[in-house]
């Protein structure tokens, strides 16, 4: 016998145990391998869908929240343009209220000067008075201080009295 050439028997023998081995690695073994396989392929898919699905709600929060951002830039804006209309109204009724009150202040003064002017215009007048009514009588107290200047005093007066009732 050749050691390259097995015998027909020993080839017999080897091919029935191998037959034997595919068929129970056919029967039993193969369908364990496949579905162990097919389990992992489908767990690594499942894996693959759920990453995907994280990257999309990763993607869909990442753009939520851009999206929150830039409406609380808006509403910064909004609130920051509010607060400055706000300033300006403030600003502007202060300033209109403070003109209002300049106006009514410097009307009040005007009203008091012209009041003290009055005032002062008429005790000057009474004082005027009162002095020519005291230099009048001083006068007429050295003009009638004897007897006949007073008689002709009245006289004239009473002529002058007289005269007028004519006229009218």
């Amino acid at each position: 016998m050749s050691l390259l050439l097995p015998d027909t028997g020993l080839l017999f023998w080897m091919s029935l145990v191998f037959l034997i081995v595919l068929f129970i690695l056919w029967k039993w073994g193969f369908p364990v391998i496949v579905k162990m396989v097919n389990d992992r392929k489908a767990f690594i898919d499942e894996s693959l869908r759920k990453a995907h699905e994280a990257n999309e709600k990763l993607a869909n929060i990442q753009k939520e929240g851009e999206s929150i951002l830039q409406e609380a830039r808006e509403k910064q804006a909004q609130i920051l343009r509010e607060a400055a209309e706000t300033r300006e109204a403030i600003v502007k009724k202060a300033e209109d209220k403070a003109r209002d009150e300049g106006a009514r202040l410097l009307a009040d003064a005007k009203a008091q000067i012209e009041t003290e002017k009055q005032n002062a215009i008429r005790d000057i007048r009474t004082q005027v008075a009162e002095l020519s009514v005291q230099i009048a009588e001083k006068i007429l107290r050295e003009k009638l201080s004897d007897q006949k200047q007073q008689n002709e005093l009245i006289d004239r007066l009473l002529d002058d009295i007289s005269v007028d009732n004519k006229k009218e």
